[in-house]
């Protein structure tokens, strides 16, 4: 059978047509592709956006800021040393962007100058960390992506 371009110039459109329909299908069912909001409440943060500017210039202006080292125990964040850590609160959260599930909060409370996340809580990849601390009155806040 001979195909002429006509028949040639619709067999590329099908084509087209059926490889688009497959990348389309495929991205909506497949859950490896599903990506949440970075939040579920997204104006609401957006309002508290510039105190937590507030917090990151107050953290700045520190003589020394938090610090993190990766070990065979998991992630060590260590204040500074400068300060009675006995007198930190605050909150830390870990952000995965990847997956959901994966996020959790913890509250400070420290019995010495540094917390332990354990390895097992953290899955090797990217991590966006926020730590809103509190000393003296004064707010302080940490902000970092993290490669685990």
């Amino acid at each position: 059978m001979k195909i002429n371009w006509g028949t040639g110039i619709v067999l590329a459109f099908i084509g087209f047509i059926a490889f688009i329909m497959y990348f389309i299908i495929t991205m909506n069912v497949n859950d490896k592709y599903d990506h949440d909001l970075v939040t579920e409440d997204y104006y609401a943060e957006e309002l508290a956006y510039q105190k937590d500017i507030d917090k990151l210039k107050n953290a700045k202006n520190l003589s020394q800021n938090i610090t993190y080292k990766k070990t065979e125990e998991g992630l060590i964040i260590m204040f500074p040393s400068n300060i009675d850590y006995k007198k930190i609160t605050g909150k830390m959260f870990l952000y995965r962007p990847s997956n959901k599930q994966l996020d959790f909060e913890t509250t400070i409370s420290l019995s010495n100058p540094h917390l332990l996340i354990p390895d097992s809580r953290l899955v090797d990849g990217r991590w966006n960390i926020k730590i809103d601390w509190q000393y003296n009155g004064n707010s302080y806040l940490f902000k970092e992506s993290i490669d685990y």
